[in-house]
């Protein structure tokens, strides 16, 4: 009977099973972190980092770079040594910095003359500035959707974000029920019907243009007929918003508001003005240009979360005594929220806790 002598394995053979085998368990590992995501996706159940990037950015995140000078030069204005008037100066000076505005600056300086006295702690000082500054940007609350179809024309300089504005402002009314219709009335700027079309499209609004050139009282008009045909509820209507030929556009502005208004009563029942947080007190000028051909109802404050000028909607309210009706803090389409003159204070005044932000309207 033959001896049987065993075989030793040679190494490469041992080391060519152990790379199979963790190439095996790589492809199993990898194979089921997809699934897991798949099922995820299906299920609505995504992680922290998706709920967090689908949430809109809030003021806290917005006021970020105005906050971050104000605060402290406000502390130390606060804290300070001296008498009252002292103390005053330099938190008139605080203010005035952060692009709140002279006559806005001198109210609210004015506001806390009298108090001084009792106002013995820096905490005591800031509560009071800050309920001040609440009270200058009170409004009245605002009846969204009165009657239809309610027609809100949106007026802006261009460059100031007033597209991707109207598209915001168009989501929040599909968002809330409301047939929305999109009016491109800027026939100037190159390409904005295309970009109103787009927008259109993407939030699932209706869309009346025309071709490049044409004259934008005309579009209006179609616009308007097309909302009383359709039964639509909310119509925004875009205008163009070239300062270089002041007198034209005031006049072509009035043309569409009075277009407008024989064909829908009463309308254009809102108009906004789109303004860019970042220009500060030039935003002054602008709206000034824009009063004189309409009755604006309101401002949109675009880009605020890209600018250390914020304290501007103070100026704006306290010069025209226009409210603000709408924030833009980031770049997508849900990131737009009514103005809340509590909340916007609020967010000056406290602390960062918040990740930054990107830039945008």
């Amino acid at each position: 009977m033959p001896v049987m002598v065993p075989v030793s394995t040679p190494e490469w053979a041992i080391v060519g099973v152990s790379v199979a085998l963790l190439v095996v368990l790589l492809i199993v590992l990898v194979s089921r972190r997809r699934r897991s995501k798949e099922v995820a996706g299906k299920t609505g159940e995504p992680g922290a980092e998706k709920i967090a990037a689908a949430m809109p950015a809030g003021l806290g995140v917005g006021l970020r770079k105005t906050r971050t000078q104000f605060l402290a030069r406000l502390q130390e204005a606060l804290t300070g040594s001296g008498d009252a008037d002292r103390r005053l100066n330099e938190i008139e000076e605080v203010l005035l910095s952060a692009d709140v505005g002279v006559k806005a600056t001198q109210a609210l300086v004015q506001s806390l003359r009298p108090r001084m006295r009792d106002l013995g702690s820096a905490d005591a000082l800031r509560d009071a500035l800050r309920e001040q500054m609440r009270q200058t940007l009170a409004a009245a609350p605002v009846d969204d959707v009165p009657e239809r179809p309610h027609v809100i024309l949106v007026a802006g300089v261009n460059g100031v974000g007033k597209t991707t504005t109207i598209a915001k402002l168009a989501k929040r009314y599909i968002d809330s029920g409301y047939k929305v219709l999109l009016v491109a009335a800027d026939t100037f700027r190159a390409a904005a019907a295309e970009q109103l079309q787009t927008w259109a499209q993407r939030i699932g609004a209706d869309c009346v243009r025309q071709q490049s050139g044409s004259d934008p009282s005309a579009v209006a008009f179609d616009g308007a007929a097309a909302a009383v045909a359709r039964g639509v509820d909310i119509v925004i209507v875009d205008t163009a918003g070239r300062l270089h030929v002041k007198q034209h556009l005031v006049e072509e502005l009035r043309k569409v508001a009075r277009t407008l208004g024989r064909q829908i009563s009463n309308a254009p029942h809102e108009v906004l003005l789109v303004i860019d947080a970042t220009t500060g007190q030039n935003a002054l000028g602008q709206a000034k240009v824009f009063q004189e051909a309409l009755t604006l109802t309101g401002i949109v404050l675009t880009k605020l979360d890209g600018t250390a000028k914020g304290g501007a909607v103070f100026a704006i309210k306290s010069e025209l005594g226009i409210p603000i009706r709408y924030v833009g803090t980031g770049e997508r389409v849900e990131d737009m929220a009514p103005f809340d003159p509590q909340e916007f204070v609020d967010a000056l005044f406290e602390a960062d806790s918040a990740p930054a932000a990107s830039s945008s309207s």
